[in-house]
């Protein structure tokens, strides 16, 4: 009998502002993008945990910005006059800086203000509560607009949920969303490695997405 090769196929995640679902973990921080350009700054800060909506966000400001992005890695290398003259930044997984990019993001801090540019910063914990060590960067990060994104409640996750498995052209029903809700920690991160396992498992076991399935992929994630 020959062996037959299944192909797993790629999905696009979309990342339109039509696309985010909104509710009172998220509202405050959409709310903030989509103020924009009228911000209190011409800088303004997302916080929260891993997979909790900052990367979409800042998507959808880059989209309607005409943003580019900045890695922490290359700040303290990068050529600021420049990139300010890109008018809107995003530098993204804000956390503890070396001296170098300390001394680098003050100046970029200056840099927009001045010119009359826009930059979003996300991170873990709010600005105000990176530790860095120059006195005059921690007051600009605590004076910052910012805006946090919490955990999911019952209904935005199932909504995530049912959003995840779109993104990957699956249809399942209810009791499943019911189900996975109901014993899947509030993280999106999680929600997203969970679909992809369902997705994964039902391609090479050429079984549907259901319930059962997807006790079995909990307990082979050590979270059944």
């Amino acid at each position: 009998m020959s062996r037959q090769l299944i192909f797993e196929l790629g999905h696009r995640p979309a990342f339109g502002r039509e696309d985010f679902l909104v509710g009172p973990s998220n509202e405050a921080a959409v709310a903030m993008i989509d103020a924009w350009p009228n911000w209190l700054g011409p800088t303004a800060a997302l916080s929260g945990p891993a997979g909790s909506g900052k990367t979409h966000l800042a998507e959808v400001w880059r989209a309607a910005a005409g943003a580019v992005r900045l890695d922490l890695s290359a700040l303290g290398e990068a050529d600021l006059p420049a990139l300010v003259a890109q008018r809107a930044i995003i530098l993204e997984d804000l956390a503890r800086l070396s001296d170098r990019e300390e001394r680098a993001l003050f100046h970029l801090l200056n840099l927009v203000r001045e010119e009359g540019a826009a930059l979003l910063l996300t991170s873990r914990a709010a600005p105000g509560h990176i530790e860095v060590r120059l006195p005059d960067l921690a007051s600009r990060l605590r004076a910052l607009p910012h805006a946090e994104l919490g955990a999911p409640d019952d209904a935005l996750l199932a909504g995530v949920l049912v959003k995840l498995f779109d993104d990957r052209q699956l249809r399942v029903a209810e009791p499943l969303i019911a189900y996975l809700t109901s014993r899947i920690e509030r993280s999106i991160s999680v929600l997203r490695d969970v679909v992809e396992a369902l997705d994964r498992a039902s391609l090479s076991g050429k079984r549907p997405i259901t319930v059962p399935l997807a006790a079995e992929v909990l307990q082979s994630l050590g979270r059944g």
